[in-house]
């Protein structure tokens, strides 16, 4: 099993769980350069906000897009669009990435913004 069908593997879990809470989720993907987020809702229909770095309200303001400074801004961000929309809380869908780096950083901004996980 190579790095990408281990990752499947564990997002697939996840998301199974949270279909069974059917809570709106909070989804995340990162590549090399750049993360991305959106909230999507508990019928997985719709997407209610989403945020990345190669947008260019946030892109201008980093220097670099790619680091967890870009992804704490991602999730600062993410937060406030989020509670705009009328959603405070949300289950924490990281696609099978590891929570650690980029990801816990983007975490930790949504929950300092006001999202509760």
């Amino acid at each position: 099993m190579d790095k990408k069908q281990s990752r499947m593997k564990r997002a697939l879990k996840l998301r199974s769980k949270i279909k069974k809470l059917s809570a709106t989720r909070l989804s995340i993907h990162k590549t090399a350069n750049h993360i991305y987020a959106q909230i999507i809702s508990a019928d997985g229909m719709t997407t209610l906000a989403s945020v990345s770095t190669t947008q260019a309200d946030i892109k201008s303001t980093l220097k670099n897009t790619g680091n967890i400074i870009a992804a704490a801004e991602v999730g600062k961000f993410i937060a406030q669009k989020a509670i705009a929309a009328g959603v405070s809380e949300v289950a924490f869908d990281r696609s099978g990435f590891k929570y650690h780096g980029r990801v816990k950083a983007l975490a930790d901004a949504a929950r300092e913004a006001g999202l509760k996980f």
